[in-house]
């Protein structure tokens, strides 16, 4: 066994799917119709979720051939408009720091008034239930992402490069992606 079945939240995942892993692993048998992984939309996040992409890459693959696992893209923040037009939401969301400055320069130039203080989420946890549910777990509003073997070769790539036993290569990356690192995408 690997240090990955060996964690106990790996195991906990493979166990509640219900269909074995590696091998053994028998689609049929998984109590899921389709797997929904939600984590946070900062790097943390990012993380995390190659991590799981990775478990199953390794260990239910299956899964993914069969376009049954999905990522939940949540939102990274959230603009309160101040009297909003008929027909508009009060909220605006947006989903990358592009996307944000994006939306404020169309406020700006349509004269939409909101409010200075935009909420920034660190993670899932600083929205309340019911934003959380109108964003990232409600059928009519959330974006879902499929999951597909790029995806999962993309992120096999990456946790070899970051995680792997070859130090040669991580150090070569980090060297040379120092200098162009964005400094205002570092979560504080």
């Amino acid at each position: 066994m690997t240090d990955m079945l060996k964690n106990v939240e790996c195991g906990a995942i493979i166990q509640v799917i219900g269909a074995g892993s590696g091998r053994t692993f028998d689609i049929d048998t998984a109590r899921y119709g389709k797997i929904i992984m939600m984590t946070d939309a900062d790097v943390d996040g990012s993380h995390i979720r190659t991590l799981l992409l990775t478990l199953f890459h390794r260990y239910m693959r299956p899964m993914v051939e069969a376009g049954r696992v999905f990522a939940a893209v949540p939102p990274l923040h959230r603009i309160e408009l101040v009297q909003p037009k008929k027909g508009q939401d009060k909220y605006v969301y947006t989903y990358s720091d592009r996307e944000l400055r994006d939306k404020l320069m169309e406020f700006q130039s349509g004269n939409v008034r909101y409010k200075d203080s935009i909420q920034r989420y660190k993670g899932l946890g600083e929205m309340d239930a019911d934003q959380l549910a109108e964003t990232t777990m409600d059928p009519r509003h959330r974006t879902l992402r499929r999951i597909n073997l790029t995806d999962l070769e993309a992120a096999e790539q990456v946790f070899d490069l970051l995680m792997g036993n070859d130090v040669a290569p991580r150090k070569e990356f980090i060297s040379s992606s120092a200098a162009t690192l964005d400094r205002s995408r570092i979560d504080a």
